[in-house]
């Protein structure tokens, strides 16, 4: 869940359309904050600007806004994914008319592609939320232990301080006994 601002917490995708429906802005704001990063990377990477970045994204929101607007829009991917998406297509039509032949935008749409096929963020994503349910349900203190070593990639000597394990190969132990729990759990989800 995410906390944008005092008054709107975005714990879900369709909690964002639905504000856009609303009309309230702060719904608007969450997708500046939440989306842009990705989308502004991706035209980084791919020869463009701050500003065209800024304009490209503008104009997938106002896509998105028409849709929503229109009262029938159902989202079949995450948000993220269907702004990347749009962003990624009106990048590539701003190529097109900037005169790049069909041949010099390839090359761009091949760079694009392992960043975008929407399949696979898509399935990422899923799987970042099957890994995310798996941690919720490993419970403690190997979700702490499995988030300090590969998170904050702190060491054994300092897992093993913080729980109070004799040695740091006890440490090590408990943790690969976590990270079996884990996979276990992940793959029955």
């Amino acid at each position: 869940m995410s906390k944008i601002s005092r008054s709107f917490t975005i714990d879900s995708d369709q909690h964002i359309l639905d504000g856009i429906r609303r009309g309230d802005s702060v719904a608007l704001d969450a997708i500046y904050k939440l989306y842009y990063p990705s989308v502004e990377h991706m035209i980084l990477q791919n020869n463009g600007s701050h500003e065209e970045a800024q304009d490209i994204f503008q104009e997938a929101v106002i896509v998105l806004y028409d849709k929503v607007s229109l009262g029938n829009f159902e989202l079949t991917s995450k948000l993220k994914t269907f702004l990347y998406a749009v962003a990624r297509r009106l990048w590539l039509k701003q190529l097109n008319r900037a005169g790049l032949s069909y041949a010099d935008i390839s090359q761009y749409e091949d760079s694009l592609a392992a960043d975008d096929d929407i399949e696979k963020h898509e399935e990422l994503d899923s799987k970042f939320d099957k890994m995310e349910q798996a941690m919720e349900k490993l419970g403690e203190p190997c979700k702490t232990i499995l988030q300090d070593f590969y998170l904050l990639q702190q060491s054994m000597q300092e897992i093993c301080d913080k729980f109070g394990y004799t040695n740091a190969d006890n440490a090590k132990t408990q943790k690969y006994k976590c990270l079996q729990r884990l996979k276990k759990l992940f793959f029955t989800l």
